[in-house]
């Protein structure tokens, strides 16, 4: 991985940090595609601010499957802990930009994070309601949706992730998220101008069946 300086104009992160030379800004550290930022058990004494990329977290089972429990996005803050280590693996998805923040113990932190905890906490209660529902296609639209609003709410977009990565944060298999898209690409909800790319056709539509 590599460190480059922090682009001009960018805002400071939203509570007091620094390094070890006093500066109240981080430099961005540049991470490989698959490249780990941290892994389970790792002492968790700093929060994570995605610069440009994506983050996957997950957990590996006992069975030696994978379990994504959160896709990190531009601009977006993870590692939250209740306690003192992490209990999640976290890595770069494609090449990612990241700001790591060593916490500062100031009375002012608590107050700072608790907005950025609190999403992050939804997030992860919404990701539960889309696992609780039964059918493929729901699961699958209501992940649509959500990448979308979180990249700014336009009807075309990229997917960083692949459909395998898709598979593991809806408890789905690869065949039938790539089914899915396939019948929603048919159906005239989406279009998929690559791989990657989705452009929702018919925003109602899929809304509807994220609902």
């Amino acid at each position: 991985m590599t460190i480059h300086p922090l682009p001009t104009g960018f805002d400071a992160f939203p509570f007091a940090v620094a390094d070890a030379s006093g500066n109240a800004l981080q430099p961005v550290t540049c991470f490989d595609p698959g490249a780990e930022i941290y892994a389970q058990g790792e002492k968790a004494d700093c929060l994570y601010q995605v610069e440009f990329g994506a983050v996957r977290v997950y957990r590996l089972l006992a069975d030696g499957r994978r379990q994504i429990a959160a896709f990190h996005m531009a601009g977006e803050v993870f590692g939250f802990e209740t306690d003192g280590s992490h209990h999640f693996f976290a890595e770069a998805i494609g090449t990612t930009g990241i700001r790591i923040m060593r916490l500062a113990s100031s009375g002012d932190v608590s107050r700072a994070l608790l907005p950025l905890a609190l999403k992050s906490l939804v997030r992860a209660q919404e990701h539960l309601l889309v696992l609780g529902r039964q059918h493929a296609p729901e699961r699958v639209a209501a992940f649509l949706v959500d990448m979308a609003e979180r990249q700014g709410g336009d009807t075309r977009f990229d997917l960083p992730m692949s459909r395998m990565d898709i598979a593991d944060y809806l408890g789905l298999t690869i065949e039938t998220v790539s089914r899915v898209f396939t019948k929603l690409k048919e159906k005239g909800v989406i279009r998929l101008a690559s791989l990657r790319c989705v452009e929702i056709v018919r925003w109602h539509a899929l809304r509807e069946m994220s609902e």
